[in-house]
């Protein structure tokens, strides 16, 4: 129906004539001429209607925003002081002979070049206006590219692309499942996948070596900016291979991925152990883009005579950390408040402080509301975190999880607030994950998943559980997990002690992963792969604030859709067929009877 695409439109087609099918982004009645705004998924033209084609010039004159048309007509330069050049087909306007309305519209719920003021559930619920939206085709674009990109380079290296189950069994692998009901097996249910994990597996047990698959993957779990209910996943996996070579096959791709598709070149990938993560950074994914870190004064607030210090300073799970802002004296008092309120999110019980305006003059050159209870060691503290006039100082005195969480999201808004960034991107991996993490109860549960190997033999792993390191590595960019990954294990007997370790007893363990315990029996090679978020990714990649400004239909923060109304209820008859009784119906029949 179309010789081209509005945003192909360009001078090298003077004098030819075009036709094109699009929307009505904006109509201009100028003296009698009609200027149409023509808007498809390239990009927007301008068209000319003149009087003289009668018949084109009555169909344009009833034509309203988002109507679609069919032009046909004479691409012309634009006459001298109308030339556009920051539009891509700014220098031209096509002079219009044939006005078709292949279809009207009603007036939409918002203007699209004023979407700003309009709010998110309103354009969530008419998304298919929403994603009109030049911004949103350019962000769903770059994420086919990227697709395209990655699919490309793993596919040059060996990888094979293979599909893995939508419905699978439950299985314990740290968020909550979708369950879907069966009709065929009534009382079973199967569940969504979390990642295609056990399967992959199978697969390298099965002899393909190197698989991928850009999965969709499906959590029950809180969203957030960067969580939706169904997500997707670059899933990677191969045999025969050791963390350094996963890593490197996978840092290759990313950087390949931005030469390509934004021509950036991406900095060194260093790495850094998770414990000196946590220790510096408060995080297992720093944005090292923010020259601020953590400092540990534990030696030190053992010294003070304050509880609020010294107690945490001494106890086997607490710590105290200072944080030094770089010219943040000129913080306000308000501004700090309002510090405190946000680290207490994150259970900080408050959030000390010492203004350093003057070093020289001794304590008296000190502004804080503590310093009086660190006299004896004040000097020191300054040295060690490398204090100067006009630097704040902030501390975090508790559990050594709530300090790192309080204090390294501290560290990032600060970042943000002050804008404290030194560079555009900074990627890193971070490695030697602990295998398990303890409750507050201190039971163990795996950092990862309980499939990840661990850097130690069984006899190891089981004698000192709390301490064992894992063989798992993330990708993290500006302070962002792209991906996570990881050894698997390959040996029955290791597989054996880790759900030994995690109270999975043998016949949970059949019950839950028998087919993959089965397997490892036959000759399962060593293997491991990584997966990465690819929302994440594109989000990044975009500059887009959430995951749901690169999905073309996203969930809102309650896991609902507004455009379709799901969830929703389902007819009596289809519950009947599943062997299903709602709670609340049954309650009511039998009330009724």
């Amino acid at each position: 129906m179309r010789s081209h695409y509005c945003g192909q439109l360009n001078e090298t087609l003077v004098d030819q004539t075009v036709t094109v099918c699009g929307w009505v982004h904006r109509r201009r009645d100028h003296g009698g001429v009609i200027f149409l705004d023509m808007r498809d998924r390239d990009g927007i033209a301008q068209f000319v209607v003149d009087p003289d084609t009668a018949e084109a010039f009555a169909t344009a004159d009833r034509a309203r925003s988002e109507y679609v048309l069919r032009i046909t007509g004479r691409v012309r330069l634009r006459p001298e002081g109308t030339q556009n050049p920051n539009m891509p087909t700014g220098m031209i306007e096509v002079l219009a002979k044939d006005v078709e309305v292949l279809n009207t519209a009603i007036t939409p719920p918002f203007q699209l070049d004023e979407h700003g003021k309009v709010g998110e559930e309103v354009r969530l619920k008419h998304r298919y206006i929403d994603l009109r939206r030049p911004d949103m085709i350019e962000k769903l674009r770059l994420r086919s590219r990227i697709s395209h990109n990655v699919r490309a380079y793993l596919e040059n290296q060996g990888f094979l692309d293979i599909e893995t189950p939508v419905l699978t069994r439950a299985t314990p692998e740290g968020a909550r499942d979708y369950l879907v009901p069966s009709r065929t097996h009534a009382g079973s249910f199967f569940a969504l996948p979390q990642s295609p994990q056990l399967f992959k597996q199978l697969l390298m047990v099965a002899g393909f070596d190197r698989y991928y698959q850009i999965a969709k993957c499906f959590r029950d779990e809180d969203l957030r900016a960067d969580r939706q209910p169904e997500f997707t996943q670059i899933d990677i996996e191969a045999s025969f291979v050791e963390e350094n070579d996963i890593m490197g096959i996978t840092e290759a791709m990313i950087r390949q991925l931005f030469q390509e598709v934004l021509k950036v070149e991406l900095p060194e990938f260093p790495r850094m152990t998770w414990q000196e993560a946590m220790d510096r950074f408060g995080s297992d994914k720093p944005d090292l883009r923010i020259p601020l870190e953590l400092t540990d004064v534990d030696d030190l607030m053992q010294q003070v005579d304050f509880k609020v210090f010294s107690g945490p300073a001494s106890a086997d799970d607490g710590r105290v950390a200072a944080l030094k802002v770089p010219g943040g004296a000129k913080l306000s008092r308000k501004e700090i408040d309002e510090y405190t309120k946000f680290v207490g999110i994150y259970g900080a019980k408050g959030l000390a402080w010492i203004k350093v305006n003057e070093r020289a003059k001794g304590l008296e050159g000190l502004q804080s509301p503590i310093v009086k209870f660190m006299e004896n060691i004040v000097e020191e503290l300054l040295d060690r975190v490398g204090a100067e006039d006009g630097d704040i100082i902030f501390f975090g005195a508790d559990k050594a999880r709530i300090v790192n969480e309080a204090i390294g999201a501290l560290r990032v808004k600060l970042g943000a607030d002050l804008e404290l960034y030194t560079q555009e991107w900074a990627p890193l991996w971070v490695v030697d994950f602990p295998m398990f993490e303890a409750d507050d109860n201190g039971r163990l549960s795996p950092l990862h998943h309980p499939f990840t190997a661990p850097s130690c033999t069984p006899e190891e792993l089981k004698a000192d559980p709390a301490n064992a390191l894992s063989r798992a590595y993330d990708m993290v960019l500006n302070g962002t997990e792209l991906g996570g990954g990881s050894i698997r294990i390959h040996d029955q007997t290791m597989q054996s002690t880790v759900f030994e370790i995690l109270g999975i007893g043998e016949e949970e363990a059949q019950e839950k992963f028998g087919f993959l315990l089965d397997a490892l029996q036959y000759g399962a090679p060593p293997h491991g792969g990584l997966a990465f978020g690819l929302d994440r990714l594109v989000m990044l990649m975009v500059g887009a604030k959430t995951i749901r400004e690169v999905i073309a239909f996203p969930k809102t923060q309650s896991a609902a859709c507004l455009m379709t109304n799901a969830p929703g209820e389902v007819s009596p008859e289809q519950l009947k067929d599943l062997n299903i009784r709602l709670r609340q119906k049954a309650k009511a029949e039998t009330a009724a009877e």
